[in-house]
């Protein structure tokens, strides 16, 4: 049995067995309540600093309004009900492109990543239409189907598709050679290698590129929402920047942040519980 030899004093020595020393208790690192208390400080300590600095006049109220004037505004707008249809509209629009743009993407990844011959004639242009800027495609939009829902929605799907066919086709590629030699051997069809073998070798690509499309899907909705829209987050940002009411603008950033950190935590989850199997095999 491994031992650990701890001094007792100079010249001797008593060994003790590894399993006590890896006991864990003993030399514990920090709780989960403390790893969110610690992950709570930046972020009071910021907002704590805003408003002292506010309410010392240390700084512009019309650029940066105190955290305790956005609060108050964030429950004006709440008591009115404006904000919680802005904030649905918001939520309908990046969950409908993301599902749209996600899907297509995940769809051209697998047969682009299965077949070189699809990836010579599709690769080359889904390449060129990346490197487009989306604030560069949202004017064509708004002038091919207006400033309805459809434009908006087809921006974030325009945003989303990208991240998802890319890692969905460099997991495919990354699959073990080696393993196709197994399938081989077992008699898969073609079918059975795809579903039992490369969709599950590259499931951890895969829903990192899930998780990344949805954030950037919310990147999209802003854009969307903030060039060509009469409802939403993002217009209800752009109506109080007309009007000079930054405490507002200030509630829609927070907002986004505050939606899109919860949306990340719940992907993130489901990754978690989806590659379980990864963990166990290499513990």
């Amino acid at each position: 049995m491994a031992i650990i030899m701890t001094c007792i004093k100079e010249g001797a020595y008593l060994s003790v067995p590894s399993k006590i020393a890896a006991n864990p208790k003993i030399n514990q690192g920090p709780g989960k309540w403390n790893l969110f208390g610690l992950a709570l400080l930046l972020p009071v300590t910021l907002l704590t600093a805003w408003q002292v600095l506010g309410d010392l006049g240390l700084i512009s109220d019309l650029l940066f309004p105190t955290p305790y004037a956005i609060g108050v505004a964030f429950v004006e707008l709440s008591k009115s009900g404006v904000l919680w249809k802005h904030i649905g509209v918001s939520v309908q629009r990046v969950v409908t492109g993301f599902l749209i743009g996600a899907s297509l993407g995940f769809v051209v990844g697998i047969a682009v990543g299965l077949f070189r011959r699809t990836e010579k004639l599709l690769d080359p242009t889904v390449q060129m239409i990346r490197m487009i800027p989306s604030l560069a495609i949202v004017p064509l939009f708004v002038l091919w189907f207006g400033i309805g829902e459809l434009s908006k929605i087809l921006i974030i799907a325009q945003a989303t598709f990208f991240q998802l066919y890319i890692n969905t086709f460099l997991g495919i590629r990354n699959v073990d050679k080696k393993l196709f030699e197994v399938t081989y051997v077992l008699g898969y069809s073609r079918f059975q290698q795809i579903i039992r073998l490369v969709l599950p070798a590259a499931l951890p690509n895969i829903l990192l590129g899930v998780r990344i499309s949805f954030g950037i899907s919310w990147l999209g909705l802003v854009v969307a929402e903030l060039t060509a829209s009469t409802s939403g987050i993002g217009y209800m940002m752009s109506d109080a920047r007309q009007f000079s009411n930054t405490p507002v603008v200030f509630v829609g950033i927070f907002l986004f942040a505050v939606l899109g950190l919860t949306a990340d935590s719940l992907i993130r989850l489901l990754q978690i519980r989806m590659l379980r199997w990864k963990s166990a095999i290499y513990r």
